[in-house]
């Protein structure tokens, strides 16, 4: 496809494909110029740099999430589904987790995905920076279950490719993970992590209904006494809002 016929859109999603299957180190301006039967240089030509591209693909697929209106369904429903929604369009492209904690992503789709969580948490009645905590340890959960699948896939891949690897041998000396490890080396993987962020995500939503009865304690704006506030940090990681 030569250089006059590309448009950045068609060079974006091309990159989503390609990070899809092959992870921000399998991205290339000569990779992606294959891809599109095109040169490299009209890569560059188009968006400047790998950097400026991963910076668009990933502002790109948060736009993949549906927003449902909290008022219309209740602030619960809409928080429910605006994490499971996040948590799937992240198991969709793996790569963006990593993508936002070393390139600083912000634009139009980021912004959509910000500013729908405030107006769910705002919705429920979080105010100050009750809402920006809120927020916030709604997309943790999503970012550190990523993460856990990240590390838990490593995991199962360096036993299968490494006879050697001596995982099973270090928990065994430790009693608590040895039995855990032991409890759930038998269990379906899938149906467990399906369990492990139900459990998870309804701990939060419960968690933080008791703080809109009042039940967490109060700091004069809504805000748990002693906690420290991120707001007005300026280099903020992208997605845990401030």
């Amino acid at each position: 496809m030569p250089r006059e016929t590309l448009n950045r859109d068609q060079i974006v999603e091309a990159a989503i494909e390609l990070l899809d299957d092959e992870g921000i180190e399998g991205l290339s301006m000569r990779r992606l110029g294959k891809r599109l039967n095109s040169a490299a240089t009209a890569m560059y030509w188009h968006v400047g740099s790998k950097e400026n591209l991963v910076v668009l693909a990933a502002d790109r697929v948060w736009g993949e999430i549906e927003l449902l209106d909290p008022v219309r369904t209740g602030w619960r429903t809409a928080a429910r589904a605006l994490v499971q929604d996040t948590y799937a369009m992240v198991k969709r492209h793996p790569w963006l987790v990593p993508a936002i904690s070393t390139y600083f992503v912000h634009g139009p789709g980021m912004a959509r995905f910000q500013n729908h969580s405030y107006a769910v948490y705002e919705a429920a009645g979080f105010k100050g920076r009750d809402l920006d905590w809120a927020v916030n340890t709604a997309f943790t959960f999503v970012a550190g279950t990523a993460l856990l699948d990240a590390t838990q896939a490593a995991a199962a891949k360096a036993k299968t490719s490494d006879p050697a690897n001596r995982t099973d041998e270090i928990a065994a000396q430790y009693p608590r993970l040895r039995e855990r490890t032991a409890v759930l080396s038998g269990a379906d993987a899938a149906e467990l992590l399906s369990r492990s962020f139900a459990f998870g995500l309804d701990t939060i939503l419960d968690g933080l209904e008791a703080r809109l009865r009042g039940e967490g304690g109060e700091d004069g704006e809504g805000g748990a006494a002693g906690v420290p506030s991120i707001a007005g940090t300026s280099n903020a990681v992208p997605g845990l809002l401030h």
